[in-house]
């Protein structure tokens, strides 16, 4: 019977995508911002982008909603009227992390947003599971 269990629990494994067993350090930059007269620019926005593996206007939406004000892409940075500081930027990014790209199972940072009619789902690749998202 043990052998049995050892040969099934090999099988279970090979079947599982090797994304699951690399143990890489997922690292947020973090914002390099300064402030220009009455607007706040955040320079490194695209390369957070990129490490966060979401799409530009969903962060950018994120953030300005929760700062309460417009904000702008322009190439790599994006633009935001009024004074933030990098502080309070850095807390929204890892607000938006925490609600938006880890998995609230397993927390793994292997997710994507998939939307279905009019609902938004956090669909995990590491462990499969779907949670719902509100939207932004």
């Amino acid at each position: 019977m043990k052998s049995n269990y050892g040969e099934l629990l090999k099988r279970a494994y090979s079947q599982l995508p090797p994304e699951v067993f690399e143990h890489k350090r997922f690292e947020i930059p973090k914002p390099k911002s300064t402030i220009a007269g009455a607007r706040t620019i955040l320079y490194n926005f695209k390369e957070i982008c990129d490490a966060l593996t979401r799409e530009p206007n969903h962060l950018l939406r994120f953030l300005s909603r929760e700062i309460a004000t417009a904000g702008t892409t322009d190439g790599t940075r994006a633009i935001f009227q009024g004074r933030f500081n990098q502080d309070g930027l850095e807390r929204l990014i890892k607000r938006y992390v925490d609600e938006f790209v880890m998995c609230p199972v397993c927390r793994r940072p292997d997710t994507k947003i998939v939307k279905e009619k009019r609902l938004y789902f956090l669909v995990c690749e590491a462990c499969g599971a779907r949670s719902p998202l509100r939207p932004v």
